[in-house]
């Protein structure tokens, strides 16, 4: 337990800051934490998780401006994933990958919009809504980015308006504040 609150605790330092880059030592803080507590993780013995906790590492070096770091990390959660068949969290480790190669070089768009729809279809088929809406959030902000704004809200309205409750979450509140900055 000691191991996976180190792990959160680092990706809380790390997700402190809105934008990559600012509060870099923070971020630079959470990662050694997030890998201090993988570690203590993996010498249990534990292999359940694994791919969550590569995840969250990702996630804290996309902040600190090291998508290159962050996607090696995706890469290998996602062999964890096939390779042990624990696939609760596939949908957000390729939603993680698509806004990493995005932020690698918006020449990647093809490549992460490909990670995206992978990401839709697999929450989807797992009937995992809240995942499903954080993937439908980073493929309308690719396509409002792009001009493709009908599209983008064509795909998040459905999805939003399936929750009933839960609307003081963040991440329901960014997809409401999306969907009213799409015309």
């Amino acid at each position: 337990m000691v191991a996976m609150g180190r792990i959160f605790r680092g990706w809380a330092l790390a997700e402190q800051y809105p934008e990559p880059g600012a509060g870099q030592r923070q971020g630079e803080d959470g990662i050694v934490q997030i890998q201090q507590g993988l570690a203590a993780w993996h010498a249990t013995g534990a292999a359940v998780f694994r791919p969550y906790g590569l995840a969250l590492l990702a996630a804290a070096y996309a902040r600190v401006g090291q998508p290159e770091e962050g996607l090696t990390l995706l890469a290998e959660a996602l062999a964890v994933t096939n390779d042990r068949g624990e696939r609760r969290w596939e949908a957000e480790l390729y939603r993680l990958q698509g806004e990493l190669l995005l932020a690698l070089s918006v020449e990647k768009h093809i490549e992460a919009e490909t990670c995206l729809h992978q990401a839709l279809d697999i929450a989807r088929h797992q009937q995992a809504k809240s995942l499903e809406l954080r993937a439908a959030m980073s493929l309308a902000r690719l396509w409002q980015g792009q001009g493709k704004h009908a599209e983008a809200r064509q795909l998040l309205a459905p999805i939003y308006d399936w929750f009933t409750e839960g609307f003081d979450t963040a991440d329901l509140r960014e997809a409401k504040g999306l969907l009213e900055a799409l015309p």
